[in-house]
């Protein structure tokens, strides 16, 4: 399996990274056990959370949880220096955490200081913004997406602040490196720009939305990832399990994302079951698996770090694994570029 190094740092993941977000809800403690024994062994070495999965359903009862899960797989298993670790502190907004207050430098290392504990570690690899304070055009918040409200004064100062605290969670060994989430180009250059100033650790990746369906990384942060050596971190690139096909013609397969939230975040509608379609006759044509086509042309991009998979039940990830070597053609590439071409954000 490729590895990549992540930005400016020490840091080589695999291409492939395990996600966690449904452990506590959908997959049991013993299932994410498995998957995370499962996937090691396959050679995948990262290893994606956040303090307030679980997810599918978020309920305040079960914040932490996924975290603690994967601290319990640590607590029993001793094999913390196996994997790169990455974990998310809460934007503003959610009230089960630290009260909906999100990132502030007074709250970071009692945030950070939860993560720990639960996760059976003293130190976090990657540790990431889930979304920042001001606001994000992610999870289709992008068809009324206005900035005009924002106050760049305070937004600067508000990052010098939060980088300070950040270097002095580095200088305590608490942390490696940090990362963003659901970030713009403008405001992953400030937090270039600030850390670069003030010596403060500089942004190493940045997870968003990306997939065959979602492509709004392509322009701006695909140059700022070149230019600045910040790996995109993509979630969903399965568009939350989509390009599998399984919610073609009405289907909703029980225990399934669609089954718990029938418009998968916005994501589900006529053009995008006609777009799902148009790919899936791509890897038809090809003589491909649909979820390994869409994860090894995720592995193609100049600008991955590496690509966030989550799977439900233990077949689910061994589908994933099966493919995990596959390299597409330049016919298959072609292929892709042309429907995109045709069915650009369907969501």
């Amino acid at each position: 399996m490729k590895r990549n190094m992540l930005g400016n740092s020490d840091l080589e993941v695999t291409d492939l990274c395990l996600g966690s977000m449904t452990w506590g809800t959908q997959t049991p403690e013993a299932g994410g056990h498995a998957q995370i024994d499962r996937a090691l062994d396959a050679g995948i070495n990262f290893i994606d959370t956040a303090e307030m999965y679980p997810v599918n359903p978020v309920r305040d009862e079960t914040v932490g949880l996924t975290e603690q899960i994967i601290g319990n797989w640590i607590g029993r298993t001793g094999r913390r220096n196996d994997f790169v670790l990455a974990t998310k502190m809460s934007g503003a907004g959610r009230a089960s955490v630290r009260g909906g207050r999100g990132i502030q430098p007074g709250d970071l290392e009692e945030a950070l200081d939860g993560s720990l504990k639960r996760l059976q570690t003293d130190m976090i690899d990657i540790y990431q913004f889930h979304w920042p304070n001001r606001g994000s055009y992610h999870f289709r918040q992008n068809w009324s997406y206005d900035p005009s409200g924002q106050n760049r004064a305070q937004t600067e100062d508000h990052m010098v602040a939060v980088l300070e605290k950040l270097a002095e969670m580095r200088a305590k060994g608490k942390i490696r490196h940090f990362g963003l989430s659901n970030e713009t180009a403008w405001g992953t250059c400030e937090w270039l720009r600030l850390a670069r100033l003030t010596g403060a650790p500089e942004v190493i990746s940045i997870q968003n939305e990306y997939s065959l369906l979602c492509r709004l990384y392509d322009t701006d942060l695909a140059e700022l990832s070149v230019n600045e050596n910040v790996g995109l971190l993509a979630f969903s690139p399965l568009g939350a399990g989509l390009l599998s096909g399984k919610y073609q013609n009405g289907a909703i397969p029980d225990g399934s994302r669609r089954a718990i939230s029938e418009g998968i975040g916005g994501r589900w509608g006529d053009r995008t079951a006609v777009a799902v379609d148009a790919y899936l006759a791509v890897a038809r044509k090809h003589d491909l698996d649909p979820v390994q086509m869409a994860l090894a042309w995720c592995c193609t991009r100049p600008f991955m770090g590496s690509a966030i998979f989550g799977a439900t039940t233990m077949d689910q990830l061994d589908h994933i694994l099966a493919g995990k070597d596959l390299v597409l053609s330049d016919d298959v590439l072609t292929d892709i570029t042309e429907t995109h071409k045709a069915h650009p954000m369907p969501y």
